[in-house]
């Protein structure tokens, strides 16, 4: 998660990074994203870094939505994908989530991505690069090390540039001065 300092988030992947172009976005990872998108927005609104997460099902319905929440509950896992998968898990009353799809507006940290990792989803979906703690491909790729027993697909990029501005707006008002 970036920290007010933080100016790395980034709409194009840092070089070195996975070449994620020859996955293929589908229509649903667009509507996810722009629901995860909505979540970022009432976090921003709140105070909070404007990160947010859903969780879809097989189907395409919403499962699990998160928005950041560390600042209101004081608890430093409460990022926007822990908080989806949390309620995800409780919508289907198991903590696999095989099948579903992780949609998000920054590239996991290590955290989410072990989170994602952990509960099985089929794919983690996300918007703007975070080559400061990005999880997915920039500074580790915790989703597709080969050593794991699980590796969902990871289609990043997707409303990049819109995620990116709405991250770079909120710190953009925090740094400035009055």
């Amino acid at each position: 998660m970036p920290d007010a300092g933080t100016k790395a988030i980034s709409s194009e992947a840092p070089p070195g990074v996975r070449d994620d172009h020859r996955v293929q976005v589908r229509p649903e990872d667009v509507a996810a994203l722009r629901r995860a998108l909505d979540e970022a927005r009432t976090a921003g609104d709140s105070g909070e870094v404007p990160i947010g997460a859903v969780v879809v099902d097989a189907s395409g319905a919403v499962i699990g939505v998160g928005r950041n929440e560390r600042e209101a509950t004081h608890d430093p896992t409460s990022h926007a994908e822990v908080v989806a998968l949390r309620a995800a898990g409780a919508a289907v009353g198991d903590w696999r989530l095989e099948g579903c799809t992780l949609a998000v507006t920054l590239e996991p940290c290590p955290m989410c991505a072990g989170a994602a990792w952990l509960a099985r989803v089929d794919r983690v979906v996300f918007g703007a690069w975070n080559p400061d703690y990005g999880a997915a491909g920039s500074l580790w790729d915790v989703l597709r090390d080969g050593r794991l027993n699980h590796r969902p697909e990871v289609v990043a990029g997707v409303l990049a540039e819109e995620c990116q501005a709405l991250l770079e707006d909120f710190f953009d008002d925090r740094r400035s001065p009055g």
